[in-house]
């Protein structure tokens, strides 16, 4: 009842389903492995961004030292010195879920670029007033580094049209178009709020945390699992339909359409066989008459000399 196993459809279906169920479970593994790093990962970023905010500042190095920054380097103390130049303010910056802004100042440092320093957070809309102006002369800053932002990222709005001395991202990108020098690609945040101001608390690094990217391995994880299982189960179901119709070979039943095919070939073989018994007697019934004719008038005609 088995011997189908053999055939070549088999044998391809059957190497299908060796390659296909472990791929499967390889890739659904690889995924939950993702997502599992990526959890690790915000809980590590999570922990590390907490102890940047108790941070000793005499362990602050240079912020040159610092870049570029990565993951090992978000949230380390640096020191910069310089003089403050201009000044902008971060629209949309929510604070303990209270709404407001951050006082952005660039610091001049005597390598010719400007380092961003949030010098603190301010509650409400936007206004130049309500911010206090950065201290005159030089002055040696000491905070968290941060990596520049994208807009669209987390907490980072990404409408532009803001109003002059606004900026929606604090990056050199975004930077370099509103001042006349070069930006550092980082910012510092500082450990203590300036002018009575509230300190910005360093943030995690990006792509650090639980966000889309993994929740969609998690979702991936349950896809490919799925799949294995419907290959599986495709399998067994082609089994055992092969195994029933083999059964019924032997017991000379014949699947429906196979029946359907037969009994429409049976009455077609009747409609041709009634149809050649019609014309067989037919020819018969003909031949009959003509030969029951042809004898009457032979009698007529050799009688019709003698009347005379």
């Amino acid at each position: 009842m088995y011997r189908f196993l053999l055939t070549p459809r088999w044998w391809a279906i059957n190497v299908f389903l060796l390659l296909a169920v472990p791929f499967c479970v390889f890739m659904g593994t690889w995924q939950l492995d993702r997502f599992e790093a990526r959890v690790d990962g915000h809980r590590d970023a999570t922990a590390r961004a907490a102890a940047d905010r108790e941070a000793d500042p005499r362990t602050a190095r240079p912020v040159d030292e610092l870049l570029p920054v990565d993951k090992q380097t978000v949230g380390d103390q640096a020191t910069a010195t310089g003089r403050y130049g201009e000044q902008l303010l971060v629209p949309d910056r929510a604070l303990d879920e209270r709404p407001g802004y951050y006082v952005l100042t660039l610091l001049r440092t005597d390598g010719g670029k400007a380092l961003p320093v949030v010098r603190g957070w301010l509650p409400g809309e936007p206004d130049p007033a309500a911010a206090p102006a950065p201290p005159r002369g030089e002055v040696t800053v000491t905070g968290a580094l941060q990596v520049s932002e994208t807009p669209g990222q987390d907490g980072v709005p990404a409408a532009g049209g803001l109003p002059e001395g606004q900026t929606g991202a604090i990056s050199a990108a975004s930077l370099v178009n509103l001042v006349p020098y070069d930006v550092y690609d980082a910012w510092v945040t500082l450990n203590e709020g300036d002018a009575g101001m509230k300190a910005v608390p360093p943030a995690a690094a990006p792509d650090s945390g639980l966000d889309l990217k993994a929740f969609q391995n998690l979702g991936y994880t349950g896809e490919w699992f799925v799949f294995a299982g419907f290959v599986v189960f495709m399998w067994f179901r082609l089994l055992r339909r092969e195994v029933e119709f083999a059964r019924d070979a032997e017991l000379g039943i014949l699947p429906e359409d196979a029946a359907e095919d037969a009994a429409e070939d049976a009455a077609e073989d009747s409609v041709q066989d009634a149809a050649q018994d019609s014309r067989e007697g037919a020819d018969e019934r003909e031949g009959g008459d003509g030969a029951a004719v042809a004898p009457e008038g032979r009698e007529r005609r050799e009688s019709a000399p003698a009347a005379r």
